[in-house]
């Protein structure tokens, strides 16, 4: 797992200590939207489809540092848009990490050469790079050619001045365990600490809604994916147990409160992937919303969401309570062979058709339109 010893420690903490006070739902990650403006319009992309009016609009500091001294999660990720163009974003990780909060500042990279200079490399600070698979693959979900080597010249700096950095890839339809393990391979020699790796989730908003992986399809492929990588050194950003859900031998619902939202509407509900309204505070939206209408089996929208931000505090969670089978995962690697797990009742499988695959040219089209 390519977390440091430290940060797991710090975590392991926190979790033990929510245990031992009987609560039920807490925070493991602060998801933070500080704007919603992004420098790329990519394909499987729901979070720009905003008029001109709100993709201006910025959080403050003050309200960013509410949002954490409110929640207590021990981690922030956060995200857009694009959160390099936010200008008060040096101050926003600066008062993270002066609360002793590990900071993912997730990034597509094309900005991150000319401002990396506003921030200083610390174990509290992660540049999550997003590659969303190999150049071919990545330039064509971005819609821009050259991205993806811009990136890799933004990660090797960022090395270079001693950042800690990981690579964050989502998977649509079209790529093939090959290639994404020769990804894995290649990303793994930048020295990067570590790849946070889920199938895309189906925004509603999307422009390219035929690049989405179905759930069974996600299984085979990551089963697949980590059957090529037995030997190979690749770090995951991610508990054994979520890996091991990934490729289809844990059967779990999702966590949403684990990674609560806030941007600049409000706390969001339910989750990063859903926005089904807006609470005014943390407790409003602990307190006020129902969570039962959610999940898999429970809401169409949740159908094929296998997202580490719906499913990982799930996978810490039974790792808590079955420490053995979360080590004998660890050591093993994930299960490739054999019968999946059951699905979750009412839950989508392979009796909801699989997706058709998007071709190069199916991306160039749909992009030319955006």
């Amino acid at each position: 797992m390519g977390v440091p010893l430290r940060q797991q420690l710090k975590i392991g903490a926190y979790l033990f200590s929510k245990k031992l006070k009987g609560v039920k739902r807490y925070p493991l990650v602060l998801m933070l939207e500080p704007l919603f403006r992004c420098n790329l319009a990519c394909a499987g992309c729901g979070k720009i489809d905003y008029p001109e009016a709100t993709l201006d609009r910025r959080m403050s500091v003050a309200d960013a540092m509410g949002a954490i001294d409110e929640c207590g999660a021990p981690i922030v990720s956060i995200a857009g848009g694009e959160p390099l163009i936010h200008k008060e974003l040096p101050a926003m990780v600066a008062g993270f990490i002066q609360r002793r909060k590990y900071v993912y500042l997730c990034t597509n990279a094309l900005l991150l050469k000319k401002r990396m200079s506003d921030y200083t490399p610390s174990h509290y600070l992660t540049f999550s790079v997003h590659l969303d698979g190999d150049r071919g693959h990545h330039d064509n979900s971005v819609c821009q050619a050259g991205v993806f080597d811009r990136a890799l010249e933004a990660i090797r700096e960022a090395r270079r001045r001693g950042f800690r950095v990981t690579v964050n890839c989502t998977l649509f339809q079209g790529e093939t365990a090959p290639e994404v393990a020769d990804f894995f391979d290649a990303v793994t020699k930048l020295g990067i600490e570590g790849i946070t790796v889920a199938p895309g989730f189906q925004y509603e908003r999307a422009p390219e809604q035929e690049a989405f992986l179905k759930r069974t399809t996600s299984k085979q492929l990551f089963r697949d994916i980590f059957r090529l990588g037995q030997g190979h050194q690749w770090q995951f950003n991610h508990s054994s147990l979520y890996l091991d859900f990934l490729a289809g031998n844990q059967t779990y619902q999702c966590t949403p409160w684990g990674n609560p939202t806030r941007n600049i509407f409000g706390w969001q509900r339910p989750c990063y992937l859903l926005s089904e309204g807006y609470a005014s505070s943390y407790q409003e939206l602990m307190e006020e919303t129902d969570w039962d209408a959610y999940g898999l089996g429970r809401n169409d929208k949740c159908a094929n969401c296998m997202m580490h931000c719906g499913f990982e505090a799930s996978a810490v969670d039974d790792a808590l309570q079955h420490p053995l089978k979360a080590l004998d995962v660890a050591l093993r690697g994930p299960q490739t062979e054999g019968v999946m797990s059951p699905e979750l009742p009412g839950s989508y499988g392979s009796s909801v058709g699989e997706a058709l695959s998007i071709s190069p040219k199916m991306a160039e089209d749909k992009c030319s339109s955006l």
